[in-house]
């Protein structure tokens, strides 16, 4: 990890962040089972500009609650509980003109963030997110294979043994299932090392049990639907970046962003499953550089 943490008290825990560069805020949110680490990568591409008058960024990546470097409070980790950790940690920082770099849950909690402080969020950058058409899921068998024996596996018993026990999101999921390229051990051992023990992996094992299928969770379904219709209807710049053929964002997902997204730019970057910050941090990164020094104000 290329750049030191540091941390904040929010709702009673510590939360720990990535706080790098100076100038508009650059919010960066992973997803499970990562961590700012998701973004090590990523980074230098905000806060380095090409040219000596390109403008400066502050970079800025938590690790959610529970995860990474944050403490894992005696909670449920709902998504109610994440957003309710969030909504703290961006208030404890004061931060404002907020523009969003977000990744699977990153993306429903960035999203639901912006729908409900459209003012103090100035612009959105998205990939492998959860958003309609693709989620809230109307069963398991509409989600196709893999997804759906994966996810019905993960709401059994032999599925909360997997994760508790096996660490099945780290070694499975990210080290396996959801990457192009093969993760070092160095790399691994990075992600593996905030779920030591079958009760720190309580977060990895209850945010896929988040994932809306036929109408469970309801509090869930409520907040991607409304995301949903948010980002379909608003004019805030938009940054889709894809892979083929993704997870949660096939290509038949991409192109119903394509075209129902307003103020939207796309950017391929290539074969890709969901973790591709991993395959693909350069693409990824100078993308959104380009994007951002383009941004209006």
């Amino acid at each position: 990890m290329p750049f030191e943490k540091k941390y904040v008290d929010v709702n009673g825990s510590r939360m720990a962040y990535v706080d790098e560069g100076t100038g508009p805020v650059v919010l960066f949110l992973h997803g499970n089972p990562t961590s700012s680490y998701l973004w090590r990568n990523i980074i230098p591409f905000v806060l380095d500009g090409d040219t000596e008058t390109a403008s400066d960024y502050r970079a800025i990546a938590p690790d959610l609650i529970g995860m990474g470097d944050s403490d894992k409070p005696d909670i449920d980790y709902t998504f109610a509980d994440h957003a309710a950790y969030l909504d703290g940690f961006i208030a404890a920082l004061g931060l404002e003109d907020i523009t969003l770099v977000i990744h699977d849950w990153g993306s429903v909690l960035g999203m639901r963030y912006a729908r409900l402080n459209e003012g103090n969020v100035q612009a959105v950058a998205f990939m492998e997110a959860g958003i309609p058409p693709a989620l809230p899921a109307p069963s398991l068998e509409a989600m196709g294979e893999p997804s759906a024996s994966l996810f019905g596996m993960l709401r059994s018993p032999a599925g909360e043994a997997a994760v508790l026990q096996g660490n099945f999101f780290v070694e499975e999921v990210l080290g396996k299932m959801a990457v192009a390229t093969p993760l070092s051990q160095e790399v691994l051992d990075h992600y593996r090392a905030p779920f030591p023990t079958p009760e720190s992996r309580k977060p990895t094992l209850a945010w896929p049990r988040q994932v809306p299928i036929a109408g469970e969770p309801a509090d869930t379904a409520a907040v991607i639907t409304a995301n949903g219709e948010w980002l379909y209807s608003n004019e805030l710049p938009k940054l889709m970046l894809h892979v083929a053929p993704g997870a949660l964002m096939p290509p038949p997902v991409v192109e119903y962003v394509k075209a129902n997204a307003s103020n939207l730019e796309d950017v391929f970057l290539g074969p890709g499953i969901h973790f591709i910050q991993e395959d693909h941090p350069e693409a990824i990164g100078r993308a959104l550089r380009d994007w951002l020094d383009r941004l209006p104000g």
